[in-house]
């Protein structure tokens, strides 16, 4: 059974592609972490999406948009 309400609010969801530019924005960073949470603050940057973490790496980067 699939409850409508997941499924409602699922379909809001948007799944950004890795990109050639992502990948190289990743290298890019003025912070180092984790490859994959430095891949999700590469998308970030890319697609001027704000992003919410709680990752303390990640915070400190003056690059990465962050949601406030």
């Amino acid at each position: 059974l699939q409850d409508p309400e997941i499924v409602r609010i699922l379909a809001k969801v948007h799944v950004w592609p890795l990109t050639h530019e992502i990948a190289h924005a990743s290298t890019r960073l003025d912070v180092r972490g984790d490859p994959a949470d430095e891949l999700i603050a590469a998308t970030s940057v890319v697609h001027a999406i704000p992003l919410v973490t709680r990752d303390a790496v990640l915070r400190r980067s003056k690059i990465v948009p962050l949601a406030r």
